[in-house]
């Protein structure tokens, strides 16, 4: 059985990991090249290499509820969605909650992960290290990961390629400072904003079990028509340049709250993609017209790679790895290398990555086998030829995948997957809690390995949470006449169909 596991970096999944493997008596190890835990939600004023990067701003996408670790839920008076400092606080809390710190060796970089001569035999690799400082790059870079201020953009005319979520909060940000902002986009999309029906978070409302069912249960065109009606009851995205190009395929939605207000201004203009960049101009595709640019920033996303492994081990093609389940190499002999965190859900990050943890954990203890490599390499190849059922939102791109079938399928490696239909005769209100509330992650420890005692409570209370975050004020709300009206008329009528029903 696996005693000593090595893991790459201390972000969101290496701590879940490193936790995963202390609660199943492993040993682990985790290497971070910086000085710090954090990873991605670290803010530095420079870049550092090798390292993605964020700028002052950046505030979570998921709200808190959904994005916090299934045991640990995010302190009850951070606001709902959290910038970027508070994420960071929230993760030393937890590294220190659970005691991870003394597992990390900070300052160190991974040279090579390679077998071991017996690999057939022990699965085991060799990995080798080195001891070095914070490294910067030299010089201004126009990729969005070097931007951190919008001080830069003061007076200046702004072209932002790219419309993804940072390429956009750029574009925003830059706005309130640049005499113009261009924001160009080759395929457009649907934007959202963090404050969805009734003043509650996006993710809360869109991310429940029901909603899933029915969405999985309704063919593609249905789902897009419905997606399509839903985005554009904030604001008509055609009329704002912003309707994407292929409805049906999912994208990733822009959620920015100040967007449309932006463009409506005039202190955002979209604008297609690039013809022609000149000395000091750009020229954009269907216009004549040449537009004067200071600035540029490349917003156009990130490709991955492992240095320290052979190609042997994992081959990135189109985007992708050969990964079974988004985790495992599918032709190894032994299952002893594991990736985490390297999918794209419609859903938060860490709670994702944490159950990936929770599972490889069990396989590497021996508990949970995988099936044979001939299988996973089967499994992988369908998934890579993007096959789409012609039911629910099609999930096109590589590494996106379906949030809750994808959780629930690790849970059920685990045995950890909560039985609605068997809870409904225990706990009624808790299943109805489940399926038709928001699918936060504490219900990934209501059952089996891994379970937590407070999560039917954190399940329960997940609301109060919610609302501390924004109810700072309290309000006698007066009861309406002709809501109770509407509540006593509902009441008879129901008593009236049970009356007729068993009569």
């Amino acid at each position: 059985m696996v005693k000593r596991v090595a893991i790459v970096g201390a972000g969101v999944s290496g701590l879940a990991s490193i936790k995963c493997c202390l609660e199943e008596g492993l040993q682990p190890t985790c290497f971070e090249r910086s000085d710090d835990l954090g990873g991605l939600w670290r803010f530095t004023e420079h870049v550092e290499e090798g390292r993605a990067s964020l700028y002052k701003s950046v505030v979570s996408n998921s709200s808190k509820e959904m994005s916090c670790y299934s045991d640990f839920p995010f302190p009850e008076d951070y606001p709902n969605f959290v910038p970027n400092d508070l994420f960071l606080e929230y993760l030393k809390l937890y590294a220190k909650q659970f005691n991870l710190l003394k597992y990390i060796q900070f300052k160190t970089k991974i040279c090579s992960v390679t077998k071991c001569p017996d690999f057939d035999v022990s699965g085991q690799w060799e990995v080798v290290t080195v001891h070095e400082g914070i490294n910067t790059f030299k010089g201004q870079y126009f990729h969005s990961r070097e931007y951190k201020h919008p001080d830069v953009f003061k007076d200046k005319r702004v072209l932002v390629v790219g419309m993804g979520n940072s390429g956009t909060d750029i574009a925003v940000e830059a706005s309130h400072l640049a005499k113009k902002v261009f924001l160009s986009t080759t395929g457009g999309s649907w934007v959202i904003s963090r404050v969805f029906d009734s003043g509650y978070p996006w993710d809360m409302v869109f991310m429940t079990r029901f909603q899933n069912a029915f969405r999985n249960f309704l063919p593609t065109p249905i789902v897009t028509w419905l997606i399509a009606k839903k985005m554009n009851s904030w604001f008509n995205h055609a009329n704002y340049g912003l309707i994407p190009e292929n409805k049906t395929q999912l994208r990733e939605p822009v959620l920015n709250d100040e967007l449309p207000g932006r463009i409506i201004t005039g202190k955002v203009l979209i604008k297609p993609s690039i013809k022609e960049v000149k000395a000091n101009s750009v020229i954009f595709n269907n216009t004549l017209k040449e537009e004067p640019i200071d600035i540029i920033v490349f917003a156009t996303g990130y490709t991955f790679a492992f240095p320290f492994l052979d190609e042997s081990v994992v081959k990135v093609e189109d985007g992708q790895a050969s990964l079974y389940k988004y985790i495992f190499p599918a032709h190894l002999q032994k299952p002893t290398l594991a990736v985490i965190g390297l999918i794209k859900p419609l859903g938060s990050m860490i709670p994702t990555g944490e159950t990936q943890a929770r599972w490889v954990v069990q396989v590497l203890k021996g508990v949970s086998m995988l099936p044979p490599p001939s299988v996973m390499i089967k499994e992988v190849n369908e998934r890579n030829k993007n096959k789409h059922s012609g039911y629910g939102l099609d999930y096109c791109k590589p590494l996106q995948s379906d949030y809750i079938p994808y959780i629930d399928e690790l849970l059920t490696s685990i045995n950890a997957k909560p039985n609605l239909l068997s809870m409904l005769l225990t706990d009624p209100r808790l299943v109805l809690t489940i399926f038709f509330g928001p699918c936060t992650p504490y219900q990934f420890r209501l059952t089996g390995t891994g379970k937590w005692e407070g999560a039917r409570e954190a399940i329960m209370t997940q609301w109060d949470r919610t609302f501390k975050a924004t109810k700072t004020r309290t309000v006698q709300e007066s009861p309406s006449l002709f809501e109770n009206l509407l509540k006593l008329f509902s009441f008879l009528v129901l008593l009236v169909a049970v009356f007729l029903i068993f009569l």
